[in-house]
């Protein structure tokens, strides 16, 4: 008989948008090439999967929330006094939903993405004797890394966040029967709240693809949900420390792609040589034909998505540390590392002059992409670690 799975996901894994639906369509297309049948319930409209031995899809359908300023202050200050932290909230109260669409259903594993939904593993034991959480990353961290990068009294409330999240993950984490994490690092991180977890390190991974020959432009790409928190503080820091020193160069231009472009609209506002796309068909293509993948993060956990999508490209990366943390690469290497925007625009500046080295961190980022962050290539973490059961 073959394996029986679930996955439980805050979010679609089809269509493929964002690093979040990567990584769950990875494990689907995992789970399925080793002969599992898969049923997905999902908190999102999700498009039917390609795959046939994708069984069931089932949709819980959330509440609409307010999408404006004021609505999201009010909701994040009342998850402040509730001491509940936002996502981990937006998702809570839908056991009885759960338990009603899974009667009579039994499963050899079942997958919880995110931790956002972390406190459903005791609903779905009654459904596998193994439940396994897919940290795609470590909330708490995540958090502090937001309170780090933040002014008061934004950073109050992270802090207090990162309190909670902690509290919930030393809590219901050590239910589960093990847990994928994406880097070293994380894997550290959970050992010290989750000390007898059975861990594995599963990468964030992208799709094989073959690096094509089209030209380059003098372009600068940022590549993301423009909605994600650290997204937008990036581009913000980006758009007023670095873009205005690079901007006597009138022949360079920064191109942001991805969706949700309103969320960033005002920050980019009456900033010149600056291209919004929204999202694209084809992401991919738009970070190969451009000169230099920038990843101006200051906040975020797990490894980045928008990296590996630039290895595979064969696009250089400048990243501040933070940007590439949970990745093997090496600055000089595999890209430039700066922190500073001194020292990112300089970093940019030297990439844009020194052909050769631009080649050498190409071609050095392909590699790692070829040998560990595709999909088929890390998919022997998995097999290693005996995921599937017996």
């Amino acid at each position: 008989m073959p394996p029986k799975v679930l996955f439980l996901a805050p979010e679609a894994p089809f269509p493929v948008l964002g690093g979040g639906a990567q990584r769950i369509a990875s494990l689907i297309e995992y789970s399925t090439s080793r002969g599992a049948v898969v049923d997905l319930l999902s908190f999102a409209p999700c498009e039917p999967a390609t795959d046939s031995a994708v069984r069931n899809q089932w949709q819980i359908t959330l509440p609409a929330n307010g999408r404006s300023f004021t609505a999201r202050l009010a909701r994040n200050a009342g998850r402040f006094v509730r001491g509940v932290p936002p996502l981990i909230d937006r998702l809570a109260g839908f056991e009885a939903e759960i338990t009603r669409l899974l009667a009579g259903q039994r499963y050899d594993v079942i997958f919880v993405e995110h931790f956002w939904l972390g406190p459903y593993v005791d609903v779905l034991r009654p459904f596998s004797q193994s439940v396994i959480c897919d940290l795609h990353n470590v909330e708490s961290e995540f958090f502090r890394s937001l309170s780090r990068a933040e002014r008061w009294p934004a950073r109050m409330a992270h802090r207090r966040f990162a309190r909670l999240s902690e509290k919930l993950e030393r809590q219901f984490l050590p239910r589960y029967s093990g847990a994928l994490v994406t880097s070293l690092q994380d894997a550290a991180r959970v050992a010290a709240l989750a000390p007898r977890l059975p861990l594995t390190v599963f990468p964030n991974t992208i799709p094989w693809r073959a690096l094509t020959a089209e030209k380059r432009e003098r372009t600068l790409v940022f590549s993301g949900n423009m909605e994600y928190h650290p997204n937008q503080q990036a581009v913000a820091w980006f758009a007023k420390h670095v873009w205005p020193t690079l901007q006597p160069d009138p022949t360079l231009r920064w191109r942001l792609v991805g969706m949700n472009p309103h969320a960033i609209a005002h920050t980019l506002a009456g900033l010149e040589q600056v291209e919004i796309t929204g999202a694209v068909a084809d992401a991919m293509a738009e970070i190969e034909r451009s000169k230099i993948a920038v990843v101006p993060l200051l906040s975020g956990s797990g490894t980045r998505v928008k990296i590996l999508e630039a290895w595979a490209a064969g696009t250089p990366v400048v990243s501040t540390r933070i940007g590439a943390e949970g990745l093997p690469g090496r600055d000089g290497e595999h890209f430039l590392l700066a922190d500073s925007p001194a020292d990112f625009a300089a970093a940019i500046r030297q990439l844009l002059q020194d052909e050769a080295l631009a080649a050498t961190l190409s071609a050095a980022g392909r590699v790692l992409y070829e040998k560990t962050f595709h999909r088929e290539a890390a998919w022997k973490c998995l097999d290693a670690a005996g995921i599937l059961g017996d």
